[in-house]
């Protein structure tokens, strides 16, 4: 069982917490962990790439000259792929990438992708984190003093919009509640940043 400590926001060890084996603490499965990664990323696209083929490009109607006796090559259009200005062969058209994997994959991708941050001790377990206002600062001196100053990942128990607004223009760093948690940003992340509360929330949903 994962044993880690406890820490307030000025870095200092106020306790030990032991977390689940089941979810911290299982064999990482990296082919399911790269299929959820691809599922995020697809999902992300937007899809709204749009070329014309040679039916929808104006103009082209008359044949360019006569079939034989040119010399040249027969033509029908001049707005065959082949031309400036034609058509795009095959050309691409809006449509979504987005495709879904099944639930079992995706609880299992996520607890070996939290395994695998548990088994690296890239994961930092906060007592709490407390703003009485909109501050910025306070939230860089906390990841400074408990040593993620590069790309973290603050998970949070619920909604906190202090916490949220404070992180949001901080460079690579990220905030999420439990039911927002994804494997990308996880792995993404240098340091997993979970608040303590947010923890029984993660055992109790994935356990």
């Amino acid at each position: 069982m994962p044993n880690f400590a406890v820490v307030n926001m000025e870095g200092k060890e106020v306790s030990t917490i032991d977390l689940a084996e089941s979810v911290f603490g299982i064999e990482p499965n990296a082919a399911v962990m790269h299929q959820m990664v691809v599922n995020y990323l697809a999902n992300q696209r937007q899809g709204t790439q749009s070329a014309l083929t040679r039916s929808e490009v104006s103009g082209g109607g008359k044949k360019p000259w006569r079939q034989k006796g040119t010399g040249r090559a027969r033509q029908g259009s001049t707005r065959a792929p082949q031309w400036t200005h034609g058509g795009v062969v095959f050309a691409p058209k809006p449509r979504s990438y987005s495709f879904t994997v099944n639930k079992k994959v995706r609880r299992l991708a996520l607890k070996s992708a939290l395994s695998t941050k548990a088994a690296s001790q890239e994961i930092v377990i906060l007592d709490e984190i407390k703003l009485d206002e909109y501050k910025t600062k306070v939230i860089v001196n906390m990841l400074s003093a408990i040593g993620a100053t590069k790309k973290a990942l603050i998970v949070l128990p619920e909604v906190d919009g202090k916490v949220i607004k404070s992180a949001n223009n901080i460079k690579g760093v990220k905030t999420a509640q439990v039911n927002e948690l994804n494997v990308y940003d996880i792995l993404n992340a240098d340091k997993l940043v979970i608040v303590k509360d947010a923890v029984s929330k993660i055992e109790e949903v994935y356990a």
